[in-house]
């Protein structure tokens, strides 16, 4: 069978990218991506300063204890230093992909098919001027919608959000989607929470929808969102400029609560360069004294990241417990219980600091601590930790992580309620 014209248009449009922008579009052509599990110190010592040293490896998973798994693309310049260095100290690798590039081309494909068709919905990944442009609308559409703006970028993209009222003197709910740039299933899911608040016709969706006032943010790193959509599908961090070359910090790690002190780089090239210095990116800055105009509101913050299928609460700077861990730890169980019930996704649980590595300057953190936000969560969405390429989730797992993210956003809000924490709210 011939192409049809949306498949001629895209087959043109790949191969213009590749000839024609070639030097500004990152590539990942022939770029393997390797499994490593370090089975002592000196093996994970490695692999940390392999990480901090080089920009052509880009860890995809890292651990931070012997053990662990770590995913790595390589790049193919980078090949036989990188095999050597690992065979040298012993440390065993499987391959685990030998184009990266395939995957992204595929992901294209599929975008570019679909954006033809001019419709917004929930079985494809869209760029931030699509989703804007649904927020405007749904801003037109409904009467408890109200357009939100909390900065602009870097870039000068907007930071826009919106907040969903059914009623005056409800506690009010953060939702933090897209901090960071590859993890697109994050302002998917955050998307389809939005509109099932709105649209759902379910009894319990309708509770949590009506009782609370929601600030929904879909993307707050707008800039590295649209890079990965335009120049690199990896990007993390923002577009910052900094000396040397180096683009970005980590807008996960620049946080002003205990800044700088645990999991973070001080390597501008980093994936988790923490910034000079807290809320050096205009991006944190901003969307936090927005946060701030909302102290005591604000009774619950949510960030949704992926992947590893973990529901995490703070603290992420010390093994220390948090004076409410207890009640923190058995919402988390209840809620990644009631999450498991439509598909059978198993999440874990835990503290930061210890469920999945030492990290400080998050925006969880920083609500926690700063703002004396006492349900604060960070969803590590689809898919688990097995996999290698969960920065390229299908399309069609996007509304069974929406549905199954909603109902365990119900039950984490019902265990919180039941608790007593809206319990002293005054509007």
């Amino acid at each position: 069978m011939g192409l049809s014209i949306v498949e001629t248009f895209v087959a043109i449009f790949l191969c213009f990218g590749v000839t024609t922008h070639g030097n500004e579009v990152a590539r990942y052509d022939h770029y393997r991506v390797y499994e490593a599990i370090p089975s002592s110190n000196n093996q994970l010592k490695l692999l940390e300063d392999l990480e901090r040293s080089s920009d052509s490896l880009i860890f995809l998973k890292r651990g931070d204890h012997v053990g662990a798994k770590f995913n790595i693309v390589v790049a193919p310049h980078k090949l036989a230093d990188f095999s050597e260095a690992l065979r040298n100290e012993g440390i065993h690798t499987r391959l685990l992909e030998m184009n990266m590039q395939k995957l992204f081309d595929d992901e294209k494909f599929r975008m570019l098919s679909k954006r033809a068709s001019g419709s917004f919905d929930f079985k494809e990944y869209y760029e931030l001027d699509d989703i804007h442009s649904w927020l405007d609308n749904l801003a037109l559409q409904y009467d408890q919608v109200k357009l939100l703006e909390a900065g602009h970028s870097y870039e000068n993209r907007s930071i826009k959000g919106v907040k969903v009222s059914f009623k005056s003197g409800n506690p009010g709910v953060f939702l933090e989607g897209g901090i960071h740039a590859r993890e697109w299933i994050s302002p998917a899911t955050v998307t389809y929470i939005l509109n099932e608040l709105l649209t759902s016709h379910d009894p319990k969706v309708r509770d949590i929808a009506e009782n609370y006032d929601w600030y929904v943010f879909p993307s707050v790193n707008p800039d590295g969102y649209v890079f990965t959509h335009t120049k690199d599908r990896l990007w993390r961090k923002t577009r910052t400029p900094y000396p040397g070359g180096c683009f970005g910090a980590d807008p996960n790690r620049n946080w002003d609560f205990h800044w700088a002190e645990q999991g973070t780089s001080s390597n501008c090239i980093s994936d988790t360069y923490g910034g000079p210095y807290a809320f050096s990116e205009i991006e944190t800055k901003s969307l936090s004294q927005f946060v701030t105009s909302l102290k005591g509101k604000i009774q619950t913050y949510i960030s949704f990241h992926s992947y590893s299928q973990v529901l995490l609460f703070p603290y992420g700077h010390t093994g220390e417990h948090t004076p409410n861990h207890n009640d923190l730890d058995q919402i988390a169980n209840a809620t990644i219980t009631s999450l498991a019930k439509r598909y059978g996704t198993f999440y874990t649980y835990g503290n930061i600091y210890d469920a999945i590595y030492p990290a400080s300057g998050a925006s969880v953190d920083w609500a926690y601590g700063t703002l004396d936000v006492k349900i604060a969560y960070t969803y590590e969405l689809r898919p688990g930790s097995e996999s290698w390429d969960g920065f390229v989730l299908p399309p069609s797992q996007i509304v069974p992580t929406g549905e199954e993210t909603l109902d365990s956003l119900v039950t984490l809000l019902e265990k919180s309620r039941e608790r007593g924490y809206y319990d002293n709210y005054t509007s």
